[in-house]
């Protein structure tokens, strides 16, 4: 791979955010290895293969790039952020958290060193703690979606689904045209017992993915989660028509149609199909 084409890849990875981290990797090795002289874009890419070189447990190219990068921007917030990740690989917790603690002392708005400390602090399974230093860190910083959705992970592994729920209503705010977190959201509500609120945001994530395509195309990638997930709420409801519902969410009125819809959109995405899979699910799918 050229020099210029190795450059161009890292940063279309960098702009589309992809982690990418064994490609990422040897990609960077090459422009690393190659002395080119850094320029701006340079030392964007520095920070990208550390990262990458943390993932992938090279850490003697994490340490070179930390080095170029510690020279050039001495006491940077961003490069003292990126030291503390790779503390974390060998470090104990313990002292990972100290270093964070002192990175807070001199500079209470860095963001990302909060965000790396929080991540540790529930590393250490002191999720109660995890919990009042994220609602904290959202009372100043509320229009970070990633931190309302790590408060809705750290509040659903401890079944503590009402919460959870919260979390995600205002990162539904923050992100109204995401449907993945609407399907969070769905799939949450479901675990929580909830199936008319689930069976609703199913719906919506099902209206998001094929508002704009053809209704005769099979549902594909993510609308095929949401229809199985609507085949689960109706098949229940169908079953139980007065389940209760803890957010008041109606059921609808023709929900054995909606029923029936979903088991032709769910068996339609897997027609033709003829492995184990496709007769697994148009078992469960038959008539009971």
């Amino acid at each position: 791979m050229s020099l210029s084409s190795a450059l161009q890849k890292l940063a279309t990875y960098r702009a589309s955010n992809t982690r990418a981290s064994q490609e990422t990797f040897e990609t960077g090795l090459t422009v690393l290895n190659s002395g080119k002289q850094l320029d701006v874009e340079g030392w964007a890419f520095l920070e990208q293969l550390a990262l990458a070189a943390i993932d992938v447990g090279r850490l003697d190219i994490a340490d070179r790039c930390l080095k170029l990068l510690t020279d050039k921007f001495p006491r940077s917030p961003r490069v003292d952020v990126l030291a503390g990740i790779r503390m974390e690989a060998t470090e104990s917790l313990e002292v990972v958290l100290q270093y964070y603690d002192e990175l807070l002392d001199e500079d209470s708005a860095n963001a990302a060193a909060w965000k790396r400390r929080i991540s540790v602090i529930r590393r250490t399974g002191r999720y109660d703690r995890a919990v009042e230093e994220l609602s904290a860190y959202l009372d100043t910083f509320y229009t970070d979606l990633e931190g309302w959705l790590e408060l809705a992970d750290v509040y659903a592994s401890c079944n503590q689904y009402t919460h959870a729920l919260q979390a995600l209503s205002h990162a539904l705010l923050l992100a109204p045209q995401n449907p993945f977190t609407f399907l969070q959201f769905a799939e949450t509500a479901y675990t929580a017992g909830d199936l008319p609120l689930a069976l609703k945001m199913f719906l919506v994530v099902v209206d998001m993915g094929e508002r704009d395509s053809d209704k005769d195309e099979p549902p594909v990638s993510i609308n095929i989660r949401a229809w199985l997930g609507v085949k689960l709420c109706t098949r229940q409801l169908v079953s139980a028509p007065h389940s209760s519902s803890a957010s008041n969410t109606p059921i609808p009125q023709k929900i054995k149609l909606i029923d029936e819809l979903a088991t032709e959109r769910v068996l339609v995405s897997y027609h033709g199909e003829q492995d184990t899979g496709s007769r697994l699910v148009s078992s469960w799918l038959a008539p009971r």
